[in-house]
């Protein structure tokens, strides 16, 4: 008898779809998706099984002509999903009425923007401007931030999602760069017999630096992870059966660790803020030749001094001798597997805005999507975004209540 592996996407989707698939929302809702035009973002919202989760309880989707393929999702299986196909994403923006994004708009997408429309995508507080918040105040966009959907459990379900990828693919993308040919010490991960194992040093006890440690370990190298946070690293501790050695976030103890370090992973952040910067240009000037840096959270400003972004297409450099891979968005790397993770965050959202009659009536009911909302009726509705700008804000239950 022939034994055929397992889908495990379409198991999935199945799952989901038995879960979601029923009677109609309350309102039908006009969902856009355009095609993402940052550098190398090949991920897309929603797989052609969420469209068809979503027609199937009445609204409508719009997807601009090849907007998933980078993720080999093709124009037909949308279009038998029950999506229209739009040939411009100008043709996008203004048939919806809610957007779903991938990367935060870029400056050409400003002015596709219909005043009072609903975003939801990643903001990346680290390289967000005054000019962007500008664009969705004065056109009085509710703007929903992947890095603040947080639930009543206090919870990131998409942060956590996107950081679980991001810190499996850190480990493999440094391992590559220690190779000789990528210009590493050339050296292995994980040790043989008679030679000991690459060293490890993740900043950061959060979901990235779990799955981080996870793979390192994995591949049999010698794991440290540092934390200001002694509970997280307890926990840490725990998770992984006392494999790694846990070490405090001070001066003294990363000064140590980064000059015996072949790996460092950048997972140090604060959720919905700026990540803190841990690690001195001192510091790295003191590491080994050919050592790598991965600064995961570069997205949010980076927790490494000499750390600065870059792209899947150009994605390292070198300063003080330690090669720096810093692309904001691991994830689209492995855009398919991305996208169906981030799908199923997300589908369950856009229904529960349908149930709720619309945008606004689910913000009051939903306190995941309320907690994501940073801007709403003109203002910037989260302190830490005004802040960085030295722009007034008001709380968006304030602003929701006005409006009953």
């Amino acid at each position: 008898m022939d034994i055929k592996p397992l889908d495990t996407e379409q198991i999935g989707l199945k799952t989901l779809e038995k879960h979601l698939i029923r009677s109609k929302s309350k309102v039908s809702l006009k969902i856009g998706l355009p095609k993402e035009i940052s550098n190398d973002e090949r991920r897309v919202t929603l797989t052609p099984g969420g469209v068809s989760i979503l027609k199937a309880n009445g609204h409508e989707i719009f997807i601009e002509k090849g907007a998933g393929e980078a993720a080999n999702f093709s124009d037909r299986e949308y279009a038998d999903a029950g999506a229209e196909m739009a040939y411009s994403a100008g043709d996008v923006f203004k048939k919806s009425e809610l957007i779903l994004k991938i990367a935060p708009l870029v400056k050409e997408e400003f002015e596709l923007l219909e005043p009072d429309q609903a975003l939801i995508s990643a903001l990346h507080m680290g390289s967000q401007t005054e000019e962007y918040l500008q664009a969705l105040t004065d056109k009085s966009i509710t703007g929903i931030g992947y890095e603040f959907i947080r639930g009543e459990d206090k919870e990131f379900p998409i942060v956590r999602m996107m950081h679980e990828i991001t810190g499996s693919m850190s480990v493999q993308i440094a391992a590559h760069y220690l190779e000789s040919m990528s210009g590493g010490q050339g050296i292995m991960l994980g040790g043989i017999s008679g030679v000991p194992p690459a060293t490890v040093v993740i900043l950061g006890a959060g979901i990235t630096g779990e799955y981080a440690a996870r793979t390192a370990l994995g591949y049999g190298a010698q794991v440290f992870v540092m934390d200001t946070d002694l509970t997280a690293l307890r926990r840490l501790e725990n998770a992984l059966d006392r494999r790694i050695i846990t070490a405090v976030a001070n001066h003294q103890y990363l000064n140590t660790a980064l000059k015996f370090a072949d790996i460092i992973i950048g997972a140090a952040m604060a959720e919905g803020d700026r990540s803190p910067c841990w690690v001195t240009d001192e510091m790295v000037a003191g590491m080994k030749a050919g050592s790598v840096i991965v600064d995961t959270v570069i997205d949010q400003g980076g927790c490494v001094a000499t750390s600065q972004p870059t792209t899947h297409s150009n994605p390292v450099y070198s300063q003080h001798d330690v090669i720096h891979h810093c692309v904001p968005n691991i994830p689209a790397n492995v855009p398919r597997t991305a996208t169906y993770a981030l799908n199923n965050v997300i589908v369950p959202y856009i229904l529960a805005i349908g149930d709720a009659g619309g945008v606004k009536e689910c913000l009051w009911e939903n306190v995941a999507l309320r907690n994501g909302t940073y801007t709403y009726k003109k203002h910037i509705t989260k302190k830490s975004l005004a802040k960085m700008f030295d722009k007034p804000y008001r709380e968006i239950e304030m602003l929701i209540a006005s409006q009953i």
